[in-house]
C-alpha cells in the first residue's frame, strides 16, 4: 500500500515494541495497586490503618487498570492468532485473575457500608486475593511463555491447545509466578512507604524490602534454570517480514540455551536483566532507608527489566509452542494486516499521549500524603 509510509516489517516491529510498552505501562501503573492489596492485611493492624492503605489506591485503580486494557485490545488487535491461542488455552486462568479483579471493585465499594469488624475485615481480604492472584498468575503465564504452550495448528491454521489448567503450574512457571509476586510486592510497598507515615510506611518497607531482595534473589535463579534447563526456540529457515502472516511457513529447532541468542547477537539488551536485577536491590535499599519515590521508581525499573529481559530473549517468537515448535507465533506470522496496523499505529500516536497527560495531572492533583485525619475530612474516601 504506496500510502503507508512504513512497509510491513517495519510496522510489525513497532508494534512489537509497543505491546511492550503497553505491559510495561501495566505493570508500572497497575502493578502498584496489586502489591498494595497484597499487603493490606499485613501492613494495617487497625481499621483506620486499613482505610488509610485502600485509600492509597482507591483514587487511581481504575485508571490504572487502563493499561490492561489497553493490552489486550493491542493483542486482539494488532496479533489476532496470539490472542486466539493464549486467551483460549489460558482460559481458566484469565478467568481466575478476572475474578480476582472483579473483587477489588467490590472490596472498595463495600468495605464501608457497614461498620463492623467481620464485614469489613472480609473485604479486607477480598482486596488481598485481588492484589495476590493476578500478580502470581501474571508471572506463571510469563514462566509458561518461557517453557513453552502446548498448542498446534492444522492445515485450515485453525489452532488447538491440547494442555490443562494444572499443567500451567510446573515448578519453573510457579517460580516465575513468585518472581512477580514479590517485585510487585515491593513495588507497592514503595508507594505506601510514598503516601503514608508512622506504622504503616514502616511495616511496608520492612516487608518490602524483603520482598524486592527475594525478588532479585528468585529472578537470578530463574536466570540460571534457563541457561541450563529450559528449551529456546531458534528459526531456522528465512523470514521475510513483509509476508502474509502464516505460522506454518517456517522451520524452528529447539534446543537448551538457544533463549540467549539475542543476547549474544545484541549485546546491548543484556542491560535489561542488568537492570531488573539491580533495580530490585535498588528498591530494597530504598525502602530500607525509607525514601519512597526512589524505591517506587527502583521497582518500576525492575519490573521493566524483567519484562524486556523476556522479550529480548524470545524474540521474534510471541507464544512458542512446546508441542510443535514449528508452530509457534512470531512476530512475522502472526500479525494483522499492513493496513491494520498502519491504522492502530494512528490512533495510538493520538491517544496514548492523552493517557499520559491524564494520568500526569491525576497524580499531581491527589499528591501528598494520606493520613488517618485527611480521611475524616474527606467524604468521597472509602
Amino acid at each position: 500500500m504506496d500510502f503507508i509510509p512504513f512497509d510491513y516489517a517495519t510496522l510489525r516491529l513497532v508494534w512489537w515494541l509497543l505491546l511492550g510498552v503497553l505491559l510495561i505501562g501495566f505493570a508500572v501503573m497497575d502493578g502498584f495497586d496489586l502489591g498494595v492489596g497484597a499487603l493490606l492485611p499485613f501492613v494495617a493492624r487497625t481499621d483506620a490503618e486499613r482505610r488509610v492503605v485502600v485509600n492509597t489506591i482507591g483514587p487511581v485503580w481504575e485508571g490504572n487498570q487502563v493499561w490492561l486494557i489497553l493490552g489486550g485490545g493491542a493483542i486482539f488487535a494488532a496479533f489476532p492468532p496470539l490472542y486466539a491461542v493464549s486467551f483460549s488455552g489460558f482460559y481458566l486462568a484469565m478467568f481466575a485473575i478476572l475474578f480476582a479483579l472483579i473483587l477489588r471493585p467490590v472490596g472498595f465499594k463495600f468495605r464501608g457500608k457497614i461498620d463492623d469488624p467481620r464485614w469489613r475485615g472480609t473485604w479486607d481480604w477480598a482486596l488481598f486475593i485481588g492484589g495476590a492472584v493476578p500478580a502470581l498468575i501474571f508471572g506463571v503465564a510469563v514462566g509458561n511463555v518461557l517453557l513453552g504452550v502446548p498448542y498446534h495448528f492444522e492445515p485450515n491454521l485453525r489452532p488447538v491447545y491440547t494442555g490443562g489448567f494444572f499443567a500451567l503450574l510446573s515448578p519453573f512457571a510457579l517460580l516465575a509466578g513468585l518472581v512477580s509476586v514479590a517485585l510487585l510486592v515491593a513495588h507497592g510497598a514503595g508507594m505506601l512507604v510514598l503516601k503514608t507515615d508512622g506504622p504503616v510506611a514502616a511495616r511496608a518497607a520492612r516487608y518490602g524490602s524483603l520482598a524486592a531482595l527475594l525478588g532479585a534473589v528468585l529472578f537470578a535463579l530463574a536466570g540460571v534454570w534457563i541457561a541450563n534447563g529450559i528449551p529456546g526456540l531458534r528459526i531456522e529457515s528465512l523470514v521475510d517480514g513483509n509476508a502474509p502472516s502464516n505460522p506454518l511457513a517456517k522451520s524452528v529447532v529447539a534446543a537448551p540455551g538457544l533463549w540467549f541468542d539475542s543476547y549474544r547477537a545484541m549485546p546491548a539488551t543484556v542491560l535489561a536483566p542488568i537492570a531488573g536485577l539491580l533495580g530490585a536491590l535498588a528498591s530494597a535499599l530504598a525502602l530500607h532507608r525509607r525514601r519512597g519515590g526512589l524505591a517506587l521508581v527502583a521497582s518500576g525499573v525492575s519490573l521493566a527489566g524483567v519484562i524486556l529481559t523476556v522479550g529480548f530473549a524470545i524474540f521474534p517468537f510471541l507464544l512458542p509452542s512446546s508441542s510443535m515448535p514449528s508452530a509457534s507465533l512470531t512476530l512475522w506470522d502472526a500479525s494483522s494486516s499492513h493496513l491494520t496496523l498502519w491504522i492502530m499505529l494512528l490512533a495510538t500516536i493520538v491517544f496514548l499521549p492523552l493517557i499520559l497527560a491524564y494520568t500526569t495531572w491525576v497524580y499531581r492533583v491527589l499528591r501528598g500524603k494520606v493520613t488517618a485525619d485527611s480521611l475524616g475530612d474527606n467524604p468521597n474516601a472509602y
